[in-house]
C-alpha cells in the first residue's frame, strides 16, 4: 500500500465522485480496487466483441482470475485505474495506465467503456481525471497501442496530450 509520505500519499486520492455527463446521466468515478474484480468481469462480459478487440487487439471471451487481479489490485502510483459505475453499481468504464521502466516519465494508457455507455463523454472525463492523477505521480507523456479503426482512442490521446504508438500519424 501506500507508504505515508510517499508519492501516492500526496496524490489527489478522491474516494468517489459524482458526475454528470454531456447526456445528463450519472456516473460515480473512483479509484480501482482489488475488491472491484466482479465489477470488472460484469464490465468486460457487457462489452461487444468489437470493443473487446479494440481494447485487447485481440479476440478474447473472458478475463482469467490472474487478469483480474492485474486488472484491479494496482499501487495507485505505477499502475492507476480509475473506474466509472451507475449510481446504483454497475460498472461502466475504466481507464488505467502503467507506467515504462524504460521511461519513468510515460504511460501506456488505456481506456474501456462498454457499448450502451460509449459517445456520452465518459471515456473524455476518465481520460482527464487520469492524466491529473498521472501528471501527480510524474508522468509527462501517455503512449497507447491501438486498432487502426480505432478513431475514439485516438481522441482520447488527443485529450490526454497523448501519442499513438503501433502505426503512424500525422499529429
Amino acid at each position: 500500500g501506500p507508504v505515508a509520505g510517499g508519492p501516492v500519499a500526496d496524490g489527489p486520492v478522491v474516494d468517489s465522485t459524482v458526475v454528470r455527463l454531456q447526456d445528463g446521466s450519472q456516473v460515480r468515478i473512483r479509484q480501482v480496487r482489488p475488491s472491484d474484480a466482479a465489477l470488472v468481469a460484469e464490465g468486460f462480459a457487457a462489452l461487444s466483441t468489437r470493443s473487446r478487440w479494440q481494447r485487447f487487439l485481440a479476440p478474447k471471451a473472458r478475463l482469467s482470475a490472474a487478469e483480474l487481479r492485474y486488472l484491479t489490485d494496482v499501487d495507485h502510483h505505477d499502475h492507476e485505474a480509475i473506474g466509472a459505475a451507475t449510481l446504483d453499481g454497475r460498472g461502466v468504464g475504466i481507464a488505467r495506465y502503467v507506467r515504462s521502466q524504460q521511461e519513468p516519465r510515460s504511460a501506456e494508457i488505456a481506456v474501456t467503456v462498454i457499448d450502451a455507455w460509449q459517445r456520452r463523454g465518459l471515456g473524455t472525463e476518465l481520460t482527464r481525471r487520469l492524466a491529473r492523477r498521472a501528471r501527480h505521480a510524474g508522468i509527462e507523456r501517455f503512449t497507447a497501442l491501438t486498432s487502426d479503426e480505432n478513431a475514439a482512442a485516438a481522441g482520447l490521446l488527443r485529450t490526454a496530450r497523448g501519442r499513438m504508438t503501433g502505426r503512424d500519424h500525422e499529429n
